[in-house]
Protein backbone atom coordinates (compact mmCIF):
# COMPACT_ATOMS: atom_id res chain seq x y z
CA UNK A 1 0.00 0.00 0.00
CA UNK A 2 2.85 2.40 0.82
CA UNK A 3 4.49 1.67 -2.55
CA UNK A 4 1.21 2.44 -4.35
CA UNK A 5 0.88 5.74 -2.45
CA UNK A 6 4.48 6.64 -3.23
CA UNK A 7 4.01 5.87 -6.93
CA UNK A 8 0.81 7.91 -6.97
CA UNK A 9 2.57 10.89 -5.39
CA UNK A 10 5.45 10.59 -7.86
CA UNK A 11 3.03 10.45 -10.79
CA UNK A 12 1.12 13.50 -9.53
CA UNK A 13 4.35 15.38 -8.92
CA UNK A 14 5.65 14.55 -12.40
CA UNK A 15 2.35 15.66 -13.95
CA UNK A 16 2.43 18.99 -12.09
CA UNK A 17 6.04 19.65 -13.12
CA UNK A 18 5.31 18.69 -16.74
CA UNK A 19 2.23 20.92 -16.87
CA UNK A 20 4.14 23.84 -15.34
CA UNK A 21 6.93 23.48 -17.91
CA UNK A 22 4.47 23.27 -20.79
CA UNK A 23 2.69 26.42 -19.61
CA UNK A 24 6.05 28.20 -19.46
CA UNK A 25 6.86 27.15 -23.01
CA UNK A 26 3.44 28.12 -24.33
CA UNK A 27 3.69 31.52 -22.64
CA UNK A 28 7.21 32.12 -23.94
CA UNK A 29 6.41 31.26 -27.53
CA UNK A 30 3.06 33.02 -27.40
CA UNK A 31 4.60 36.22 -26.06
CA UNK A 32 6.56 36.52 -29.32
CA UNK A 33 4.00 35.10 -31.76
CA UNK A 34 1.28 37.30 -30.29
CA UNK A 35 2.89 40.36 -31.84
CA UNK A 36 2.22 39.03 -35.33
CA UNK A 37 -0.69 37.73 -37.40
CA UNK A 38 1.10 34.61 -38.59
CA UNK A 39 -1.61 32.13 -37.67
CA UNK A 40 -4.35 34.29 -39.18
CA UNK A 41 -2.35 34.68 -42.40
CA UNK A 42 -1.80 30.92 -42.52
CA UNK A 43 -5.54 30.30 -42.30
CA UNK A 44 -6.26 32.91 -44.96
CA UNK A 45 -3.71 31.36 -47.31
CA UNK A 46 -4.84 27.77 -46.90
CA UNK A 47 -8.49 28.78 -47.34
CA UNK A 48 -7.52 30.92 -50.35
CA UNK A 49 -5.67 28.04 -51.99
CA UNK A 50 -8.79 25.91 -51.77
CA UNK A 51 -10.89 28.70 -53.28
CA UNK A 52 -8.45 29.23 -56.13
CA UNK A 53 -8.21 25.52 -56.92
CA UNK A 54 -11.99 25.19 -56.86
CA UNK A 55 -12.64 28.25 -59.05
CA UNK A 56 -13.76 27.38 -62.60
CA UNK A 57 -13.58 30.94 -63.98
CA UNK A 58 -9.99 31.46 -65.18
CA UNK A 59 -10.04 35.24 -64.72
CA UNK A 60 -11.45 34.99 -61.21
CA UNK A 61 -8.92 32.27 -60.38
CA UNK A 62 -6.05 34.49 -61.55
CA UNK A 63 -7.31 37.31 -59.33
CA UNK A 64 -7.36 35.00 -56.31
CA UNK A 65 -3.81 33.81 -57.01
CA UNK A 66 -2.61 37.42 -57.24
CA UNK A 67 -4.16 38.24 -53.87
CA UNK A 68 -2.57 35.13 -52.39
CA UNK A 69 0.85 36.15 -53.71
CA UNK A 70 0.56 39.37 -51.71
CA UNK A 71 -0.53 37.47 -48.59
CA UNK A 72 2.45 35.13 -48.97
CA UNK A 73 4.84 38.07 -49.02
CA UNK A 74 3.26 39.50 -45.87
CA UNK A 75 3.44 36.14 -44.11
CA UNK A 76 7.12 35.70 -45.02
CA UNK A 77 7.96 39.17 -43.75
CA UNK A 78 6.17 38.63 -40.44
CA UNK A 79 7.57 35.15 -39.89
CA UNK A 80 11.12 36.28 -40.61
CA UNK A 81 10.74 39.15 -38.14
CA UNK A 82 9.38 36.75 -35.53
CA UNK A 83 12.30 34.32 -36.03
CA UNK A 84 14.83 37.16 -35.77
CA UNK A 85 13.26 38.47 -32.57
CA UNK A 86 12.85 35.01 -31.03
CA UNK A 87 16.52 34.23 -31.67
CA UNK A 88 17.37 36.49 -28.71
CA UNK A 89 15.77 34.01 -26.27
CA UNK A 90 18.30 32.13 -24.14
CA UNK A 91 19.23 28.86 -25.89
CA UNK A 92 18.68 26.89 -22.68
CA UNK A 93 14.98 27.78 -22.78
CA UNK A 94 14.34 26.56 -26.33
CA UNK A 95 15.61 23.00 -26.31
CA UNK A 96 13.06 20.60 -27.77
CA UNK A 97 12.94 17.05 -26.41
CA UNK A 98 12.99 14.30 -29.04
CA UNK A 99 11.30 11.88 -26.64
CA UNK A 100 7.87 10.76 -27.81
CA UNK A 101 6.16 11.94 -24.63
CA UNK A 102 6.68 14.96 -22.40
CA UNK A 103 8.68 14.36 -19.23
CA UNK A 104 9.63 16.93 -16.59
CA UNK A 105 13.11 18.39 -17.16
CA UNK A 106 13.61 16.10 -20.20
CA UNK A 107 15.51 18.85 -22.01
CA UNK A 108 17.99 18.98 -19.10
CA UNK A 109 18.15 15.33 -18.07
CA UNK A 110 18.42 14.06 -21.64
CA UNK A 111 20.19 16.99 -23.27
CA UNK A 112 21.62 14.83 -26.05
CA UNK A 113 18.07 13.92 -27.09
CA UNK A 114 17.07 17.50 -27.89
CA UNK A 115 17.31 19.98 -30.74
CA UNK A 116 17.45 23.76 -30.89
CA UNK A 117 14.15 25.52 -31.64
CA UNK A 118 16.10 28.54 -32.92
CA UNK A 119 17.61 26.43 -35.68
CA UNK A 120 14.30 24.74 -36.46
CA UNK A 121 12.46 28.04 -36.85
CA UNK A 122 15.28 29.44 -39.00
CA UNK A 123 15.07 26.53 -41.42
CA UNK A 124 11.28 26.83 -41.50
CA UNK A 125 11.62 30.52 -42.36
CA UNK A 126 14.00 29.65 -45.18
CA UNK A 127 11.67 26.96 -46.48
CA UNK A 128 8.59 29.18 -46.42
CA UNK A 129 10.40 32.07 -48.12
CA UNK A 130 12.02 29.82 -50.72
CA UNK A 131 8.69 28.23 -51.60
CA UNK A 132 6.82 31.56 -51.67
CA UNK A 133 9.41 32.87 -54.15
CA UNK A 134 8.81 29.69 -56.16
CA UNK A 135 12.49 28.92 -56.53
CA UNK A 136 11.53 25.41 -57.71
CA UNK A 137 9.50 26.80 -60.62
CA UNK A 138 6.35 24.95 -59.59
CA UNK A 139 2.84 25.43 -60.93
CA UNK A 140 0.51 27.49 -58.74
CA UNK A 141 -1.17 24.31 -57.55
CA UNK A 142 2.09 22.55 -56.65
CA UNK A 143 3.49 25.67 -55.03
CA UNK A 144 0.35 26.00 -52.87
CA UNK A 145 0.66 22.34 -51.86
CA UNK A 146 4.33 22.69 -50.91
CA UNK A 147 3.90 25.98 -49.07
CA UNK A 148 0.97 24.57 -47.09
CA UNK A 149 3.18 21.65 -46.04
CA UNK A 150 6.00 24.03 -45.06
CA UNK A 151 3.61 26.03 -42.88
CA UNK A 152 2.06 22.95 -41.29
CA UNK A 153 5.49 21.49 -40.49
CA UNK A 154 6.45 24.78 -38.84
CA UNK A 155 3.23 24.63 -36.82
CA UNK A 156 4.03 21.03 -35.87
CA UNK A 157 7.46 22.14 -34.57
CA UNK A 158 5.87 24.85 -32.41
CA UNK A 159 3.41 22.36 -30.91
CA UNK A 160 6.26 19.88 -30.41
CA UNK A 161 8.19 22.51 -28.44
CA UNK A 162 5.16 23.39 -26.31
CA UNK A 163 3.89 19.85 -25.69
CA UNK A 164 5.56 16.80 -27.27
CA UNK A 165 6.08 15.21 -30.67
CA UNK A 166 3.22 12.78 -30.07
CA UNK A 167 0.77 15.55 -29.17
CA UNK A 168 1.93 17.71 -32.08
CA UNK A 169 1.41 14.86 -34.55
CA UNK A 170 -2.01 14.03 -33.10
CA UNK A 171 -3.10 17.67 -33.37
CA UNK A 172 -1.87 17.88 -36.94
CA UNK A 173 -3.86 14.83 -37.93
CA UNK A 174 -6.97 15.97 -36.05
CA UNK A 175 -6.94 19.48 -37.56
CA UNK A 176 -5.68 18.80 -41.06
CA UNK A 177 -6.03 15.03 -41.57
CA UNK A 178 -2.31 14.97 -42.33
CA UNK A 179 0.27 12.73 -40.68
CA UNK A 180 3.75 13.83 -39.66
CA UNK A 181 5.25 11.50 -42.28
CA UNK A 182 3.06 13.05 -44.99
CA UNK A 183 4.25 16.53 -44.01
CA UNK A 184 7.88 15.53 -44.38
CA UNK A 185 7.18 14.09 -47.82
CA UNK A 186 5.31 17.20 -48.96
CA UNK A 187 7.80 19.94 -48.02
CA UNK A 188 10.59 21.00 -50.35
CA UNK A 189 13.62 18.67 -50.62
CA UNK A 190 15.84 21.36 -49.08
CA UNK A 191 13.60 21.69 -46.03
CA UNK A 192 13.24 17.95 -45.61
CA UNK A 193 17.01 17.42 -45.73
CA UNK A 194 17.78 20.24 -43.28
CA UNK A 195 14.95 19.24 -40.94
CA UNK A 196 15.92 15.58 -40.81
CA UNK A 197 19.55 16.54 -40.19
CA UNK A 198 18.53 18.80 -37.30
CA UNK A 199 16.26 16.38 -35.47
CA UNK A 200 18.61 13.43 -35.93
CA UNK A 201 21.79 15.25 -34.88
Amino acid sequence: MEIFTLLTLLAVGAYILKTRDQKRRIHLLGSYLGKYQIEKLMESLTDGYLRALGEDDLERRAQIWNMLDSAEVTLCEQFNRFVTEFSSVDAAQVRVSKLAVALPFADQLFASATFDLHKALALHAQGVSRTAKNSLGQSQKDKAFTLTAELFLMQHTCHWYCRSKTVASARMFARHKTSYAQLLEAVSPETRKAYNALISS
